[in-house]
């Protein structure tokens, strides 16, 4: 490791200015850190350490090993298996070359070790990552996990939400149960979930590779190639529009080619651009209870209506409590987060959003959508909701936005259910319900 102290100062003393030099470099065995200490701190003079008879550094530079655990230090990945910190006094020029230097010099690929910090907005992190450490390997599948390796890549546990959530408007809608459309809408909202679920995976891998979350994700393993999970997606998202184009109607076809298309064109690459990305994710979770609605109904009313602003409501509780103790992988990764750029507004969004999932449970009887009894009925169940996003906005820690996230995750199936013991038409549609529009299939 000194050999690389050597070699980085006198590569350094070459192209900058020897003032840099004053202040100490910290080098550690697990990764290669780089931080120049205040001017205080830098009163005392370091040792000037010389590797060899033939190589000496000219100037001032101070070798020591520091913790593995340095807290808010800005992370720059040059590969996913190593780590390369630099505090963002120098230029990102200055990193871009440091970077290639230090990695062609670190020939042994090492552990990473999780840092937390914050992004470094000065630096891009394609200028970190050469084109051979992009570079996909060869991929023997088998063939009996294929099945299995399919199942991740959809991210089935997240699927199965958006298919319980499409049954539960189809049953919630004023019209007799046809267990074929139903079972056809299903399957085709589950194959279109899971495509859009790989196409996520495949825009994400140089990201996913750098939190603790996603790490274990079939592409960053590399259990499938990337030409093998577009096809999955491209297969599963064609199989699945020709299902609920000819199985159910087209206007439920066309709600789900919409939000396809708005989770990996739009929600995907804004979640690196801007916290709008948590709105955009809201819409597609509210869309799949108004495919089920349409599914049945063949038209868009206001029942369907009141399904979506429930489940989009419901997001916001239920994620921003996620996203609350999983600050430190998206900063790492660069994601644009409430929790992790605007944490006060992380917090006001949750709570205000679970209000309003109680204003609208009680608004369902006057729309004509449900009994009196569901308004009464939700009351406890959405009131326990907002107490634990009002402990979450006031002491904004971890225990508080662990209750808020767990309760979320058996508060809509609660409200699901309700809704569909206070359905107020069941079995027969309403003659006096207008519809919004209409499916021409």
């Amino acid at each position: 490791m000194s050999t690389v102290a050597a070699l980085l100062a006198r590569q350094w003393s070459s192209c900058h200015s020897p003032l840099l030099l004053k202040y100490p470099v910290y080098l550690s065995n697990s990764f290669l850190q780089l931080r120049c200490r205040s001017k205080a701190a830098a009163k005392t003079k370091p040792a000037v350490i010389n590797e060899t008879d033939d190589i000496s550094l000219q100037s001032e530079v101070l070798v020591r090993p520091v913790p593995s655990k340095e807290q808010d230090l800005p992370a720059l990945f040059i590969k996913p298996r190593g780590h390369l910190i630099l505090q963002p006094k120098f230029s990102p020029l200055d990193i871009k070359d440091h970077a290639k230097l230090i990695a062609a010099v670190l020939k042994t690929p090492q552990d990473p070790e999780p840092i937390p910090g914050i992004p470094n907005h000065e630096v891009n992190l394609s200028d970190s990552v050469t084109p051979r450490d992009l570079e996909w390997n060869s991929v023997k599948v088998d063939l009996k996990d294929l099945p299995k390796q399919y199942l991740r890549l959809s991210k089935i546990r997240l699927t199965g939400l958006v298919v319980i959530t499409t049954v539960a408007g189809y049953i919630f809608a004023p019209a007799p149960l046809d267990p074929t459309v139903l079972a056809l809408a299903s399957l085709g909202t589950g194959l279109m979930s899971g495509a859009a679920n790989s196409i996520n995976q495949f825009l994400e891998v140089p990201y996913d590779a750098q939190m603790s979350r996603t790490k274990s994700r079939v592409l960053v393993l590399q259990s499938l190639s990337p030409l093998h999970a577009v096809g999955f997606a491209l297969g599963a998202g064609t199989v699945g529009l020709t299902t609920l184009y000819f199985g159910v109607n087209g206007l439920t076809c066309a709600i789900g080619a919409a939000n396809l298309l708005l989770y990996t064109c739009v929600y995907t690459p804004m979640k690196r651009i801007s916290i709008l990305n948590t709105w955009v994710g809201s819409i597609v979770g509210a869309l799949p209870p108004v495919m089920g609605w349409t599914a049945c109904t063949g038209e868009l009313e206001v029942g369907a209506l009141l399904l979506a602003g429930l489940l989009y409501a419901w997001q916001f509780p239920h994620f921003n409590a996620l996203s609350w103790n999983l600050r430190p992988d998206y900063s790492r990764a660069g994601y644009r987060m409430m929790s992790v750029t605007h944490p006060g507004l992380c917090r006001r969004v949750a709570l205000r959003y679970s209000v309003a999932i109680m204003a609208m449970s009680c608004a369902a009887p006057l729309l004509d959508v449900t009994t009196w009894t569901f308004a009464i009925d939700s009351v406890p169940v959405n009131a326990y909701l907002v107490y634990l996003a009002w402990r979450f906005y006031k002491d904004s820690d971890s225990k508080s936005s662990r209750k808020l996230f767990r309760y979320s995750l058996i508060h809509l199936p609660m409200l699901l259910i309700l809704l569909l013991i206070s359905k107020k038409h069941p079995g027969n549609k309403s003659e006096t319900s207008s519809p919004i529009v209409t499916s021409a299939a």
